[in-house]
C-alpha cells in the first residue's frame, strides 16, 4: 500500500533551487541543479541545527535550520543525474511541530501555504493514530492561525 504522502500528495515550499516541504517526522529539500551531477560535485553537511550544501562549488543553502534534526537519520540522493534530495530527519516529530521556514532567516512559508502545511499534518497524525483509516483524501477546514481547525471526511 501507498503511504500518506502518495497518496495524498505534498505541499511545497518553493525557493530560487526547487523546493522544500515537510511530514510529521521529516523535512525533504529537492535542489534542480540543472546540469548533471556525481555525488563526487556535492558536498552536503547536515547538522543538528545548521545545513550547508554545495553543488560544484556553489552554495544552494547554507544557514541554521528552523529546527532542530537528526543527522545520523538525515540522508541525500541524486536523482536522474540532475535533481538532489534531502531527507532531513526532525528532532521533534510531532504535528504542532510544522516548519514556518526551512532556514532561520531564509525560505519561509507563506500564510496560505503553511496552513496547507499545518492541516497536511494533521492528517497524517490522524492517519497515523487510526492506521484502520483512510485520511488521504480527508480534508481539514479553518484556518490554523485564527482559531484552529475544523475535521471533516
Amino acid at each position: 500500500m501507498a503511504n500518506f504522502d502518495e497518496r495524498s500528495g505534498v505541499v511545497p515550499c518553493k525557493t530560487e533551487w526547487g523546493a522544500w516541504w515537510q511530514t510529521l517526522e521529516e523535512v525533504y529539500i529537492e535542489a534542480n541543479t540543472g546540469s548533471d551531477i556525481s555525488a563526487k560535485v556535492v558536498k552536503c553537511d547536515i547538522r543538528p541545527r545548521h545545513l550547508k550544501i554545495v553543488v560544484y562549488g556553489e552554495v544552494l543553502v547554507d544557514g541554521d535550520l528552523c529546527e532542530a534534526v537528526q543527522p545520523d537519520d538525515s540522508t541525500w540522493t541524486i536523482e536522474d543525474k540532475r535533481v538532489l534530495r534531502v531527507c532531513l530527519s526532525k528532532a521533534l516529530a510531532t504535528a504542532d511541530h510544522c516548519w514556518k521556514s526551512l532556514l532561520t532567516d531564509r525560505y519561509h512559508v507563506d500564510p496560505y501555504t503553511l496552513d496547507e502545511m499545518q492541516k497536511k499534518l494533521t492528517l497524517q497524525r490522524f492517519q497515523m493514530e487510526n492506521p484502520g483509516f483512510d485520511f488521504s483524501g480527508a480534508t481539514v477546514t479553518g484556518n490554523y492561525q485564527e482559531g484552529g481547525p475544523q475535521f471533516k471526511h
